[in-house]
């Protein structure tokens, strides 16, 4: 739009020019000749003055014409204005999200590398499975119904007993997977290696599990069974589908693998058991207070027709008493109704 009125005002000056440039040959060439064209020179003079008076309204125009152009063109550079610097803000505010995701993926690396480290050292890994373990069991239990390190009369420490009700009994938990061969399993490509510290794993495996058995299943005070918590699902799928002769040996052993999933999932079972034993200790209590609450119903019965037979033989009393009462009236009116006379001759 402001360049077509751009290109409106050049054509207008151009035919301008054109028309002085007409006017000012005309005039030169009719000053040259004679005196008997001063008629038609006058009519041509007439005829300038109409045509500066035109070019003067046209002047006019143009400057109107000018002063808005300029005042759009004025307005349309404060709105680019206006727009680029809005771009800018959001620009800056964008670059401040990407600074503080930058520092976020900067945090998360750095959290890596620690988990990387913990994972690369025997007693940090321990304590670091220990702490899954913990945040497991207090999301999905409630605190009366577990206890972490709990020591056995074995001295034994176990990472974590649940207190069930007998049967099965207090369940014992172990987070001290070793996972020093799988992570050299997982981490070699040489296939020799593989093999080898894949065995190395089995080995480690069953004899952790031969541990547990013996520290944590525990006849009179721990229930038959333990689980061995591991720290990932992976492995626990990489033990079934590997060593299925090793699992059975577990279950034999009656020390049953869970990985996270699986051990949540159990700890709800649990969790359901625990509240429907709650359930059942207090509908025991419940009954013991409803058999004496109806003890003392049928006491409160024989008293209430105890004190029933007391208040009919009370009423008998009264109305005799109420008998008596009237019998006395009547001789005392009788007596008064006694003229005097007639207690002489009765003297």
């Amino acid at each position: 739009m402001d360049f077509q009125n751009l290109l409106i005002f050049i054509l207008f000056f151009i035919i301008i020019s054109f028309v002085v440039f007409l006017i000012c040959k005309i005039y030169f060439e009719n000053k040259n000749k004679n005196n008997n064209e001063i008629n038609i020179l006058q009519d041509e003079k007439s005829q300038i003055t109409e045509l500066k008076g035109a070019v003067a309204q046209l002047s006019i125009s143009i400057e109107e014409r000018l002063g808005n152009i300029g005042s759009s063109i004025g307005n349309s550079l404060n709105q680019q204005t206006q727009n680029t610097q809005k771009s800018l803000t959001e620009m800056h505010e964008r670059l401040a999200v990407i600074d503080r995701a930058q520092e976020n993926i900067h945090s998360l690396s750095n959290q890596v590398n620690d988990l990387q480290n913990i994972l690369s050292n025997k007693q940090l890994r321990g304590a670091f499975g220990e702490v899954q373990l913990e945040n497991i069991v207090r999301d999905a239990l409630p605190q009366n119904a577990y206890q972490f390190q709990y020591t056995l009369t074995s001295n034994s420490r176990v990472d974590c007993i649940v207190k069930m009700p007998e049967p099965p009994g207090p369940i014992c938990i172990d987070s001290k997977f070793p996972l020093e061969d799988y992570k050299k399993f997982a981490g070699t490509t040489n296939d020799q290696e593989k093999k080898d510290y894949l065995r190395l794993f089995h080995n480690a495996v069953q004899k952790h599990i031969k541990d547990i058995a013996e520290k944590y299943i525990l006849p009179g005070e721990t229930s038959d069974s333990a689980i061995m918590f591991l720290p990932s699902e992976s492995i626990y799928s990489e033990i079934n589908i590997r060593f299925p002769k090793l699992v059975n040996e577990s279950r034999n052993k009656k020390v049953y693998m869970a990985g996270p999933d699986n051990l949540m999932l159990l700890l709800h079972t649990v969790r359901a058991i625990l509240r429907d034993a709650t359930m059942s200790q207090t509908a025991g209590k419940i009954q013991i207070e409803v058999d004496k609450l109806t003890n003392d119903l049928n006491l409160l019965a024989d008293r209430i027709f105890k004190l029933d037979k007391h208040f009919d033989l009370a009423r008998k009393d009264l109305d005799d008493i109420k008998i008596s009462h009237r019998k006395i009236e009547n001789r005392g009116n009788l007596i008064t109704s006694i003229d005097i006379d007639e207690k002489k001759k009765i003297n």
